[in-house]
């Protein structure tokens, strides 16, 4: 099932890392904050939770390109005080964040920056994702071997608007990049693992209908022309009656072309027997 709002489920995979999935090797020359089913930060290779009180800052922090203007974040974090509350909140949120042995914000009296040489993996995400939409991916990019779209939510159960922003933009980042893996995992002829891609899409948003036809094409592609009919009109069913709409024209023509094609490859074979 997924939620109404179209999220992403929380996994239960909780021991596996979103990086370790694309391929990175998060903690090893560095800290990684992982903000997908965390916020949590990933040292040698343990795990550390992150205080209560200093997770929203750190978040943001890290949000924000790794560095924002001090009053900005006390503003964006603590919106219901003055702006001297604010302040104080913030400067005891960075002292536990310090008394937790995690050392990953720098601040002075105008700005706080991510400790350089720290790792987001949300910007992992981001780097690969770019990766794979622009046709450029490294071979370890077109792994699926580990792949649950149910763990990359981003900050699960957070509802403030900066979040919210966020996890819908990486959201919609993420499908895009999935549907473009699936016709990359095509054109290197690895049709099971494409078909597989495509579902998890299809998992995370069973309506969208980019990552049907990505799914139905890849099937077309392996020569599969009722596996592909059988996934369009499970979705026109769907689509029936979640929406009551038919599914777009190019879609079906997708459908009637291979079946054109094929009734005329028949047309012609039974002409040359006679």
């Amino acid at each position: 099932m997924i939620r109404p709002t179209g999220g992403l489920l929380m996994s239960v995979y909780p021991s596996v890392h979103p990086a370790a999935m694309l391929g990175q090797r998060p903690g090893e020359s560095g800290n990684c904050l992982n903000l997908f089913n965390g916020p949590s930060v990933i040292s040698g290779g343990m795990r550390t939770e992150v205080p209560e009180g200093g997770k929203r800052v750190l978040a943001f922090v890290a949000l924000s390109s790794g560095v924002v203007e001090r009053r900005r974040a006390a503003g964006a974090l603590w919106p219901d005080g003055d702006e001297v509350r604010a302040a104080g909140s913030l400067r005891s949120a960075l002292w536990r964040l310090k008394c937790a042995g995690i050392d990953l914000v720098q601040a002075d009296k105008v700005a706080l920056r991510l400790r350089p040489g720290t790792t987001v993996d949300v910007d992992q995400l981001v780097t690969w994702s770019d990766r794979v939409m622009t046709g450029v991916p490294t071979a370890a990019d077109l792994r699926i071997s580990r792949w649950h779209i149910d763990f990359l939510e981003l900050l699960p159960g957070w509802y403030e608007d900066w979040v919210i922003f966020e996890r819908e933009r990486l959201r919609q980042r993420l499908l895009h990049a999935l549907e473009a893996l699936a016709r990359l995992l095509v054109d290197h002829d690895r049709i099971a693992e494409a078909i597989e891609v495509a579902m998890i899409a299809i998992s995370a948003e069973p309506l969208r209908e980019s990552a049907q036809r990505v799914l139905i094409e890849a099937h077309l592609a392996e020569g599969n022309m009722v596996e592909a009919n059988r996934a369009f009109y499970a979705f026109r069913a769907l689509a029936l009656r979640e929406l009551g709409v038919e599914p777009g024209n190019g879609l079906r023509s997708l459908i009637d072309q291979r079946k054109g094609r094929l009734a005329r490859g028949y047309q012609h074979a039974l002409t040359r027997r006679h």
